[in-house]
């Protein structure tokens, strides 16, 4: 038999009726639920949280830098919940935040740890380039590209590839990210490989990199070494132009290594016979030149 409080129920009973139409999933504004997506009309998901009504996504929210939407009914997606009911009675959901959210808490991670992230440079701005990091966007500046000034970023646009974070404030949103550190601290373990492999007194072949007034930087197969001017020739030379070229392969003798500073010491007559020596072996003391 109905009594006069069920007939007439109290705001209070109204309240956990419409939580219990809810489910039993507690639900909160401003956090990163889970749905499964119940239709796609047009440009638009319909996404099914556990809630009343279902909320809409722009299939672009699925897209991004690099990355491909392929969405189909059945899938089950995060989306970042910002309002339970809207005006239209509907639950209004965010792909984008919802990525931003989970992207920001694993870059957090990255960052404490010391970790390379992977991005991929999507857009030209001031004084950089902007960073897609799986949601978050990042600023690269432009001087932290590569280890070289590079003229053209084309073929780096679009592309995954390994960054650092140089700094990261969650509260103003903001994230800087180097792809010259990533590129310095290769090329040092490479570095490193290479020099374990060379020993003093080594001859080796080279091609001339660069040439500068006290001598040229020799090219040993990916680490450079340096061939003082004094080091070039028996005789004076007193510009190593004179006897080299850039793009020259040369046979060097490795005079001296710093392990410590992976500095190499190169010599260029020390492969050639002194001619002193070769004259004194002809004319020995006492003859008649």
């Amino acid at each position: 038999m109905a009594t006069a409080n069920s007939m007439n129920p109290s705001r209070d009973d109204f309240a956990a009726l419409l939580a219990e139409s809810f489910g039993t999933t507690e639900m909160n504004e401003g956090s990163v639920v889970k749905g499964t997506v119940v239709g796609i009309e047009k440009d638009l998901a319909i996404i099914d949280v556990g809630l009343k009504t279902e909320g809409r996504v722009a299939l672009k929210e699925f897209t991004g830098p690099g990355r491909e939407g392929d969405i189909k009914i059945g899938d089950v997606v995060e989306v970042y919940l910002e309002r339970i009911e809207n005006a239209l009675g509907e639950a209004v959901i965010s792909r984008d935040k919802a990525r931003r959210e989970e992207s920001w808490v694993k870059l957090e991670k990255a960052f404490n740890a010391n970790e390379k992230v992977t991005g991929t440079i999507f857009n030209t701005v001031k004084g950089g380039y902007t960073v897609d990091l799986d949601g978050a966007v990042a600023f690269l500046p432009r001087s932290q590209v590569d280890i070289r000034p590079i003229r053209d970023v084309g073929p780096l646009m679009n592309s995954p590839q390994p960054f650092q974070i140089l700094k990261m404030d969650r509260r103003r949103g903001n994230i800087v990210v180097s792809r010259r550190t990533v590129l310095e601290e290769t090329r040092a373990e490479q570095r490193h490989e290479l020099v374990q492999n060379l020993e003093e007194g080594q001859v080796i072949d080279g091609v001339v990199k660069n040439i500068t007034d006290y001598g040229a930087f020799v090219d040993l197969g990916g680490i450079d070494g340096l061939l003082h001017v004094t080091d070039i020739a028996w005789r004076r030379v007193n510009h190593p132009s004179e006897v080299l070229t850039i793009g020259q392969t040369v046979m060097v003798k490795i005079v001296k290594i710093n392990h410590e500073t992976h500095r190499i010491s190169l010599g260029l007559k020390q492969c050639l016979q002194n001619p002193w020596e070769a004259f004194a072996e002809k004319h020995p003391v006492g003859s008649t030149v």
